[in-house]
């Protein structure tokens, strides 16, 4: 049995907005399994970002609870949750999210400066994960000097180099084409391999959903859907019929 990487159990969170309260999740509960591939999918304003906030200890629930590697988040304090998701959690973004003053070892480097890790230590792990992803002769380039799907590249192996146990990644395809995107893909499928990472990716993109393990539909605050990705398939279609 394989260890669960993150839990969430009926979890819920609403927002103000001026006068009125906004549900955004309603009694959710979810489990993610190492180097497990899970796609989050629904329309905008489902939930799905809100959810991974949530895993991702950027935000707190309402009521129910959230559990990284079997521990939970409930009671910790601030400090204590930044130093989880350091050690816990990786993080991809749509907009990639580097520095542009920094170079591709740098935006890579940083999370091993904020975890203390030793100089030649964090050196051999950001050149060793940025040759895994392709980019062992552009690293001393800044994001201005690299394309979309390498600026991507980049971000995933700033994402790894803590070598967390769960990846979150919010629309990682959005600002990709087809081709950078498939390669994208691949490149995750191949890291979870080689890394025993899980990645649990929003996106309304079917050539990501088509590429994940389990699909979990979120619609209204509620996952209303959660099947392997071949029975996903299989439910779309009888849907359409």
């Amino acid at each position: 049995m394989r260890l669960t990487v993150a839990r969430v159990t009926d979890v819920s969170k609403s927002y103000r907005l001026g006068a009125t309260t906004v549900p955004a999740l309603r009694h959710v509960s979810l489990d993610v399994a190492a180097a497990e591939l899970v796609a989050l999918s629904g329309p905008s304003g489902s939930g799905k970002s809100t959810l991974l906030h949530m895993i991702g200890c950027l935000d707190q629930p309402d009521a129910g609870e959230v559990w990284l590697s079997e521990r939970s988040t409930s009671a910790l304090s601030s400090r204590a949750l930044a130093g989880l998701r350091l050690e816990h959690l990786g993080f991809v973004f749509q907009t990639f999210n580097l520095v542009p003053t920094l170079t591709a070892f740098e935006n890579v480097e940083y999370p091993l400066l904020l975890a203390g890790t030793p100089a030649k230590e964090s050196r051999d792990r950001v050149a060793s994960v940025l040759t895994r992803v392709g980019l062992s002769a552009k690293m001393h380039r800044r994001p201005d000097e690299l394309s979309g799907g390498e600026r991507q590249r980049v971000a995933i192996a700033r994402a790894l180099v803590n070598r967390p146990a769960l990846v979150l990644a919010d629309e990682p395809t959005a600002n990709l084409d087809s081709v950078t995107s498939d390669g994208v893909l691949d490149l995750v499928h191949e890291l979870r391999d080689q890394y025993d990472v899980a990645f649990l990716v929003a996106s309304h993109d079917p050539r990501v959903l088509a590429r994940m393990d389990r699909v979990v539909t979120v619609r209204d605050g509620q996952i209303v859907d959660d099947r392997p990705v071949h029975a996903a398939r299989s439910y779309a279609v009888a849907g359409r019929a």
